[in-house]
């Protein structure tokens, strides 16, 4: 008789939003006007390769400056403490806290290249403009690399046992990972922005 156990599990969550259409209309305003205003990160943009606009090299107090994302990361905490609990993590008295956090803005034609975001335990996004064809989120079994010869997946293994997984995001929509868990945006096949803000969490003291 044989018993086929799944171990090692990599959990990705996902939560909508209640009624976000306000929060991210401010959101929305915020990130286009700091999209606008922010030279440094136009010059990063291009000096690096990326599409459209990330305050990911320039600004690193967004929750300071506008009141919109405050109040977005005190929600995120909330969900950012249910999922390290989901995770059964020893934090020995400690929480998750947001140590980083910027916005992006995406053309159409844009995409973001595979990659993992390092020193944090939780990484996420918080979706604001999602427009048609936008496209997912695509995630990156962890163990790929390790597989060596391993057979390729059949196109109908089940969702767990793929080596890649999508995720379409909504308006309102928050996801949190654990942060090696490599991911890529693929090409943004609409006309219009997407408008997502991405961010760190470490355990730190409550």
């Amino acid at each position: 008789m044989s018993n086929i156990q799944s171990l090692f599990p990599t959990l990705l969550y996902r939560a909508e939003l209640p009624a976000p259409d306000r929060l991210n209309m401010q959101l929305h305003d915020a990130a286009l006007e700091l999209a606008a205003g922010d030279i440094a990160g136009q010059r990063w943009c291009e000096k690096h390769g990326y599409p459209g606009y990330t305050s990911f090299a320039t600004q690193d107090d967004l929750a300071e400056q506008i009141p919109a994302i405050a109040r977005l990361v005190k929600i995120l905490d909330k969900h950012a403490a249910d999922f390290a609990k989901e995770l059964h993590w020893n934090i020995r008295g400690g929480k998750p806290i947001c140590d980083s956090l910027w916005v992006n803005v995406m053309p159409e034609g844009g995409s973001h290249t595979s990659h993992i975001h390092t020193n944090s335990v939780i990484s996420g996004t918080y979706y604001v403009a999602v427009p048609q064809g936008a496209g997912p989120i695509v995630f990156e079994d962890p163990r790929h690399a390790m597989m060596m010869a391993a057979p390729s997946r059949l196109d109908k293994a089940p969702r767990a046992m793929k080596h890649h997984v999508s995720e379409t995001p909504h308006e309102g929509t928050v996801m949190l990972w654990e942060s090696y868990l490599r991911h890529e945006v693929p090409l943004n096949r609409s006309e219009g922005l997407r408008i997502s803000i991405s961010f760190n969490y470490v355990i730190g003291p409550k």
